[in-house]
């Protein structure tokens, strides 16, 4: 059993900060991409940045150069620091990783629970 678990989450002034952390655990044995998504109210679950093993990353244009992502490979963890928010990033943010379970075994995606970003004008 695999678990995803953010946390980080909150309400903040437009132009302030949040920091989003995400743990995986269970038999894991090892960890593609990881990346993080959010979904707003009446829109579809949208990429906000992904991160590779490596640690190449890639983000969404309307995060570009105010959001970092970045990950502990040893601790399964991967991180999103989110600056100069705006009202328009208020969503459900998704932790997302893509991983096998043993040596040899094909990759699946897992997904967190959500975290409620709010972020107020």
């Amino acid at each position: 059993q695999v678990q995803l678990v953010e946390s980080g989450g909150g309400l903040v002034q437009a132009g302030g900060s949040l920091r989003l952390s995400c743990a995986a655990s269970g038999s894991i044995f090892s960890i593609n991409d990881m990346g993080w998504y959010r979904q707003a109210p009446g829109k579809q679950r949208e990429l906000v940045a992904r991160i590779t093993s490596y640690g190449s990353t890639n983000y969404a244009d309307s995060v570009q150069g105010r959001f970092t992502i970045s990950r502990d490979n040893a601790k399964n963890t991967v991180t999103l620091q989110m600056n100069s928010l705006k009202p328009e990033d208020t969503a459900v943010y998704y932790c997302n990783a893509v991983l096998s379970y043993r040596l040899g075994s094909l990759y699946y995606n897992h997904w967190g629970q959500g975290t409620q970003v709010t972020v107020s004008s």
